[in-house]
């Protein structure tokens, strides 16, 4: 399993940002995915995810109304749309592949993670 994230960067609050995870060694379209962030001092905490269709999503509250997980199966690509960002979202950002085709299941891999910073 390879998931490679990209898109990360520094940003001002209230601005947007794109995060991307290209997936390989693995039938893609046969599993959840989402995106976990980390934050100095703090546990890794579930953001995202997306069911293997791409019909079930799953937002933790913090980020409900402002992010968009979704997913392309064809390009085994899952994609993170941040918008209206905060400080505190400031943390990095980890791939991540399911357990099983549901988000429910958890997760059991990870990529190497891409720092988000939103400061002004």
């Amino acid at each position: 399993v390879q998931l490679v994230e990209s898109g990360g960067g520094l940003v001002h609050p209230g601005g947007s940002l794109t995060l991307s995870c290209a997936a390989s060694g693995f039938i893609f379209r046969d599993y959840a995915m989402g995106w976990y962030r980390q934050a100095p001092g703090k546990e890794r905490e579930l953001v995202a995810g997306i069911g293997y269709s791409g019909h079930r999503k799953y937002y933790a509250d913090s980020v409900k109304g402002r992010f968009t997980i979704s997913r392309d199966n064809a390009k085994k690509a899952v994609t993170l749309q941040m918008n209206s960002l905060e400080a505190e979202d400031t943390a990095v950002y980890y791939c991540s592949k399911g357990r099983t085709s549901d988000w429910l299941r958890g997760f059991v891999s990870w990529g190497q993670g891409t720092q988000v910073t939103v400061s002004s």
